[in-house]
C-alpha cells in the first residue's frame, strides 16, 4: 500500500485554500494548482485517517471524464503540466495527483444531478414524497430508479459545515433566470450521458453534483472534481437488483462504504452526531474502501 498524503505542504507556491480533500495553490494571478490529497470527508466531516493513493485515483477518474466531455462544455484544465510549476523537492506531493487549472468565479451552488433515489433524498421522500421541493411518484422505494433525472441543487457550505439543499427557485435568485437555466440544463445533460456510458462498464451512477464557474469572458465552466467516487454514488450493477428488492443501499464504489459504516459508528458509547471530531476510521475499513476506488477506476477505464 503506497504511503497517504493527508496534507500537502508546497512552500514554493502561496496556499489559497484547504477544502475537504483538495489544497489550491496560487499560480500567478490567473491559474491555480489544486492537489488532491488521500483525505476523505462524509457527512462533511474530515475523517482523520486518510485513504492511501486516493488522491491519485480522483485525479485520474476526473481526467478521464473531462476528456470525454469536453465535447459538452468547456473545463477548468489548462492542459499545462501540474509538475511544471513546483520543485523537484516538492514533486511527490504533487505527481499524478494534481491538476492545474484555470483560476475562475466559482459559483457558489452544487449542482446535484439525482438518477436513483438514495440517501438524504431518499429520507426526505419519505417524509414529504419530494426531493428539494421536486414532486416525485409515489411508492418509490430506497435506490428506484428515477422516471427522469432530477436536478436537485445544493448551497456551498465551508469547510466543517453541511451543504443545504435549495430550491431552483433560490438558484434563479442567487444567479439570475439565464444562468441558472444554463447550470440545470448543463448539469442534466452531462449526468445522462456519463450514466449511458457507466452502465455500458456494469456501473450506475446514482446521483453527482458538479461545480461550475465563469472565466473572464462570462462563460460557464466545468471545475472542481467530475464523476468522482467522492462526489458520485458508483453502483455496480450485479448485487444492484438484490439490495433493490431487500430495501437496502446497494453495494457501492464511493464513500456509501464508509457513511454506513458512521451510521453505526459509537463515540463515547452513543451514535456519532455527524459533528467533528470524527471516530476513528478502523483499518480494514480504510483498505476496503482504497480497494472500492481502485475498483471504480479500473472498470471504468478498461
Amino acid at each position: 500500500m503506497t504511503s497517504a498524503l493527508h496534507t500537502s505542504a508546497l512552500t514554493s507556491l502561496p496556499l489559497l485554500a484547504r477544502g475537504k480533500v483538495r489544497d489550491n495553490y496560487a499560480v500567478g494571478k490567473d491559474r491555480l494548482l489544486m492537489v488532491a490529497s488521500d483525505r476523505l470527508s462524509a457527512f462533511d466531516v474530515i475523517m482523520g485517517e486518510p485513504i492511501p493513493g486516493k488522491g491519485v485515483l480522483l485525479t485520474q477518474m476526473a481526467l478521464f471524464w473531462f476528456g470525454r466531455l469536453g465535447h459538452i462544455c468547456p473545463n477548468h484544465l489548462t492542459g499545462d503540466a501540474p509538475e511544471s510549476v513546483v520543485t523537484p523537492a516538492e514533486l511527490p506531493q504533487v505527481a499524478g495527483r494534481s491538476m492545474l487549472v484555470k483560476r475562475l468565479k466559482p459559483i457558489p451552488v452544487e449542482a446535484v444531478v439525482r438518477g436513483y433515489l438514495a440517501g438524504s433524498g431518499w429520507k426526505e421522500y419519505q417524509d414529504s414524497q419530494s426531493v428539494c421541493g421536486v414532486p416525485l411518484p409515489p411508492g418509490l422505494k430506497n435506490a428506484s430508479k428515477l422516471p427522469e433525472p432530477v436536478f436537485t441543487p445544493a448551497a456551498k457550505a465551508a469547510v466543517g459545515e453541511h451543504d443545504e439543499n435549495i430550491s431552483y427557485g433560490q438558484v434563479v435568485k442567487a444567479v439570475g433566470p439565464e444562468l441558472a437555466a444554463q447550470i440545470r440544463d448543463l448539469s442534466l445533460r452531462i449526468y445522462k450521458e456519463a450514466a449511458a456510458f457507466a452502465l455500458t462498464k456494469g456501473i450506475i451512477i446514482a446521483d453527482t453534483k458538479f461545480e461550475f464557474g465563469l472565466d473572464e469572458n462570462g462563460t460557464l465552466t466545468l471545475m472542481d472534481e467530475v464523476l468522482t467516487p467522492d462526489s458520485s454514488r458508483y453502483w455496480p450493477i450485479e448485487g444492484y437488483e438484490q439490495a433493490f428488492a431487500t430495501g437496502a443501499n446497494p453495494p457501492s464504489y464511493d464513500k456509501q462504504f464508509v457513511r454506513d459504516w458512521l451510521e453505526q459508528a459509537l463515540v463515547n458509547g452513543k451514535p456519532w452526531d455527524k459533528t467533528p471530531p470524527a471516530p476513528r476510521v478502523p483499518q480494514d475499513v480504510v483498505e476496503k474502501t482504497a480497494a472500492k476506488y481502485q475498483e471504480a477506476l479500473t472498470r471504468l477505464t478498461a
